[in-house]
Order: structure tokens, then C-alpha cells, then sequence
């Protein structure tokens, strides 16, 4: 086992038991340096090249990232929450064969089937629905 494996597993310990999404800075504020910032950025890359870890660009072009739980399914589709950070993974009937759909009648290969749906969860549209009631 090389050096950098006992880092690597270290990493991927830490973004599953997030619950939210992270950046590689924050990763790295985290092992308080212990790990350097450009090991993270590529083992970053690879686990988001293998469907560990989800890219998301946000509004003022950050990029974050958000561990995925492994799912065999081709078309399904993920809920997150933009106030709490949730990501809710969904198995509907509803998507099954959508990039089947895509594929034949918009004549375009999804080479990406991860499909977020931003929004509000329950509990967070409950929580803004009393703050602006009060």
C-alpha cells in the first residue's frame, strides 16, 4: 500500500459521512492540511469521474461536489434541497426510459444520466412557509 492509499480512504470516509455538499477546500480545512490541496483536487477528479461524487456549479460559479450512494439503476434521479443540502436519490417509473426518450427522439446521447431537481424539502419549505407567515 502506497502513502497516498491511507489519504484516499481518509477522503472518501469523510465525504460519506457528510450529509451536504463540499468543495475540495473544504476537504482540505478538514484534515487541517494534513493532506495537500492538489492530492484532493485529483482524487476529487477521480471520484467524480467513477460516479463516486456528483459536480455541481453553482450560481456564482463555484464548484461543489456531493457524495452519491451507489445505485444500480440507469435512469433515476436525484432531489436536493437547496436550503439544507439534502440529496434524496428517487427511483420513479416516471423516469425509467427517459434517456431512452432522449436518444431516439431528440437524437442526443445523455452521456450523463444524474439528473438533479433543485429545490425545497419538506421540511425546509415548511420552515420558510412560517418564517414568512411571521
Amino acid at each position: 500500500m502506497s502513502y497516498s492509499t491511507k489519504q484516499k480512504r481518509s477522503i472518501s470516509n469523510y465525504i460519506k459521512k457528510l450529509n451536504k455538499d463540499f468543495t475540495a477546500k473544504d476537504i482540505y480545512e478538514y484534515f487541517k492540511g494534513e493532506i495537500g490541496l492538489t492530492t484532493i483536487y485529483r482524487f476529487v477528479e477521480t471520484l467524480e469521474k467513477d460516479g463516486t461524487i456528483l459536480r455541481i456549479t453553482t450560481d456564482e460559479n463555484t464548484t461543489r461536489y456531493q457524495y452519491i450512494k451507489p445505485c444500480n439503476h440507469a435512469d433515476h434521479f436525484y432531489l436536493k434541497c437547496e436550503e439544507c443540502g439534502d440529496l434524496k436519490h428517487v427511483d420513479c417509473k416516471k423516469i425509467q426510459g427517459l434517456t431512452t426518450h432522449i436518444s431516439e427522439e431528440h437524437h442526443f446521447i445523455p452521456t450523463n444520466t444524474n439528473l438533479i431537481i433543485n429545490g425545497l424539502c419538506a421540511k425546509c419549505a415548511r420552515k420558510e412557509n412560517h418564517e414568512k407567515e411571521h
